[in-house]
């Protein structure tokens, strides 16, 4: 089938390499003429795993590229619209994208067209585009408007288009339905995964995925309502990593009993820094925002993005405790992008707490696989600079922060880091390693929602510097506000330097046992213990 695609951002590029890749004939508009230029010469904007591949195999043939949306919806029989609908400062989608998109396919219209939304959307849109068009003149009759929602998560946005868990097309007549029905079967019935050239299918794929049709206003209401609730997870577990902070709980053991439930699953159970990203922020306060305008009060959403901010704070509170005092302080910065395997920084948890610390005058050395050109651009500062990799970054550093989940950061030279860092201190704000593993190399090691091992001998309180490499290792309590965060803490004071006044008898005890009893040996370890740490 002929495919436009208007829009070369992560979505739209995605999407139409992904369509040429099975068997269609695709153009992908973008007004950018630099974008277009680089994408004709082969160029991806993007890191993507298998994107560059499958742009590679058909760029000229089956993929081509255009400055012209009109010239692309001339040519093609449906068309896709994947244009950015950012956040308005109300929260709301910004759809002025979307509007000059339907205007130029109205103005073009030749032949009968389906108009597919493939931006993420409040509910309503499917109309409003609709009436758009006909104002600008597309005839009646000539075309319809389709909700098709993507799924896609970055780093496997390939993989996840060819190998949908679902497909969902809200419409309103069986000719729409057929059509999208045709476009999207060989990743449906699973005839692409036996194509000699395929992209590999990832374990955990379906067979054979759904083909969900709906009314365009479900199908508008289904994205929101899914990235919502995966939000929504995040902050759950995000929030009990504070509880187990507070009682000496261990968050990973207690994230794999409650994932064991097939109820429940695993997947967006892993405490850390909160999520970030183009979608789940965006998503979730456009949500919250259609569902005020329709009148429902939507105050889970409320406490879905305070937690989320939280945590932020919450580490880098972590980060004063261990250092006692900020300024001047130099400090090694593992990760930018928002999430491993990407170099989107937008709404990035790394890139907030950077500037937190810059705002503190901290010096930064950072180090990111793929996402430090992006960070150059939004990160304009003379007391951050970009190592050629994680060893150089910890050059003279006075402490070891991990804030993004790259595969690569699981297996650090623990060894060699120790020795590279002025003082043993190591920040993990995605749980990687393994508490005992760190104790045995004699770092001291805050991580989420587990008890942190500190390194001694402790500061000196005159001089509020840490004493540098101490070996002998002991748990605190990483909410405590002892000296430099270094001291045991049995006062029954918590992180917020708020008192417990509300816990009963028992509940004191314990809380003492765990923050002034803890083993010395660093045993409240991660699952596995080998210190490499499972990745979403």
């Amino acid at each position: 089938m002929k495919i436009a695609v208007v829009g070369s951002g992560y979505v739209g590029l995605v999407a139409a390499a992904s369509f040429a890749e099975i068997g269609h004939q695709v153009i992908c508009a973008d007004n950018d003429l630099q974008k277009v230029a680089a994408l004709q010469a082969g160029i991806v904007p993007i890191h993507e795993k298998f994107l560059p591949e499958i742009i590679s195999r058909h760029c000229g043939e089956r993929l081509t590229f255009t400055t012209s949306t009109q010239e692309a919806v001339r040519a093609s029989e449906v068309v896709f619209i994947a244009v950015g609908t950012p956040s308005t400062e109300a929260g709301a989608a910004d759809l002025s994208h979307v509007e000059c998109v339907a205007r130029d396919i109205a103005r073009a219209i030749n032949g009968f067209k389906l108009v597919v939304e493939k931006s993420t959307v409040p509910v309503y849109t499917n109309e409003w585009v609709h009436r758009a068009m006909l104002l600008n003149g597309a005839p009646e009759g000539q075309f319809e408007v389709v909700s098709n929602p993507e799924f896609l998560r970055e780093g496997t946005a390939v993989t996840d288009f060819l190998y949908p868990d679902r497909v969902v097309v809200g419409c309103s007549s069986e000719r729409a339905a057929q059509m999208m029905c045709e476009i999207y079967s060989p990743v449906i019935d699973g005839t692409y995964a036996n194509e000699p050239t395929a992209i590999p299918r990832p374990e955990e794929s379906l067979l054979v995925s759904q083909f969900i049709q709906t009314s365009a206003r479900s199908a508008e209401l289904i994205k929101h309502a899914s990235n919502a609730f995966l939000a929504m997870r995040v902050s759950f577990i995000n929030a009990v990593a504070n509880v187990c902070e507070l009682v000496g709980a261990d968050i990973e053991e207690v994230a794999r009993g409650v994932g064991a439930d097939k109820r429940i699953g695993s997947r967006f159970l892993r405490a850390g820094l909160g999520y970030g990203g183009s979608c789940f922020p965006k998503d979730v306060s456009a949500f919250k925002t259609v569902a005020q305008e329709c009148g429902y009060e939507f105050r889970l959403l409320d406490e879905v993005i305070r937690i989320n901010e939280d945590q932020r704070q919450a580490f880098l509170r972590k980060v004063r405790t261990a250092l006692w005092t900020l300024k001047g302080k130099r400090l090694a910065v593992l990760g930018l992008a928002f999430k491993g395997d990407t170099d989107d920084i937008r709404e990035s948890p790394a890139v907030a707490i950077v500037k937190a610390l810059l705002a503190q005058e901290c010096s930064i050395a950072a180090y990111d696989p793929a996402a430090m050109e992006r960070a150059k651009v939004e990160l304009a500062c003379e007391n951050i600079s970009y190592a050629d990799g994680p060893y150089e970054a910890m050059h003279q550093a006075d402490a070891l922060l991990i804030l993004t989940d790259w595969e690569e950061f699981t297996s650090l030279d623990l060894a060699r880091a120790k020795s590279l860092l002025r003082y043993p201190i190591v920040l993990d704000g995605r749980n990687l390693y393994d508490p005992e593993l760190m104790a045995g190399h004699g770092l001291s090691y805050y991580s989420v929602g587990r008890t942190a091992v500190v390194s001694k001998p402790v500061a000196d309180p005159e001089s509020q510097v840490p004493v540098q490499n101490g070996n002998d290792i002991q748990a605190i309590s990483p909410n405590g506000n002892g000296h430099n965060g270094h001291a045991v803490h049995t006062n029954g004071h918590n992180g917020n330097g708020h008192h417990n006044g509300s816990l009963s008898a028992a509940a004191k005890a314990m809380k003492a046992s765990a923050n002034g009893g803890a083993s010395t040996n660093g045993s409240n370890h991660a699952i596995p213990k080998n210190g490499n740490h499972p990745r979403k």
